[in-house]
């Protein structure tokens, strides 16, 4: 295999910003998506939200597009959710995702960023370009 190093900050969230992750949905959802990554052949260095959102950091090797790793993973991790914690209503992620490149010298800041997200959000330091989900 080539030598390849790509890191990207993904985020997506729930349709409608509806605040469907509830900590119960988050402990099934998250392991769901590292799995998910893991298949795909990619490498998994953070994942964290809100009730209405996610953000992960992804290594996605160059024979996969970004485009195909973000619809397996929210495609599949709604299936799971739908599948496993039913609800009236049923999970479903946004159609629009953010996608931002990282350098190896970003890698540490991102990872600590998306960790913290619940912090980030109730203390009101959120990046605001990384939360973007759509294009103005």
């Amino acid at each position: 295999m080539s030598f390849w190093q790509l890191y990207y900050h993904l985020v997506w969230a729930t349709k409608n910003r509806e605040p469907l992750i509830t900590e119960a949905r988050e402990q099934l959802l998250y392991p769901d998506i590292r799995s998910r990554a893991d298949r795909l052949g990619c490498i998994s260095y953070a994942i964290g939200g809100t009730e209405d959102h996610i953000h992960l950091i992804l290594s996605i090797p160059p024979n996969l597009s970004i485009t195909e790793v973000v619809k397996q993973l929210k495609g599949g991790s709604s299936y799971t959710l739908n599948q496993r914690v039913p609800i009236a209503d049923k999970f479903r992620w946004q159609k629009e995702y953010g996608v931002f490149s990282l350098g190896r010298k970003q890698l540490d800041r991102a990872v600590k960023y998306v960790r913290h997200q619940k912090e980030h959000h109730k203390m009101g330091s959120v990046i605001d370009v990384l939360e973007q989900t759509k294009g103005k």
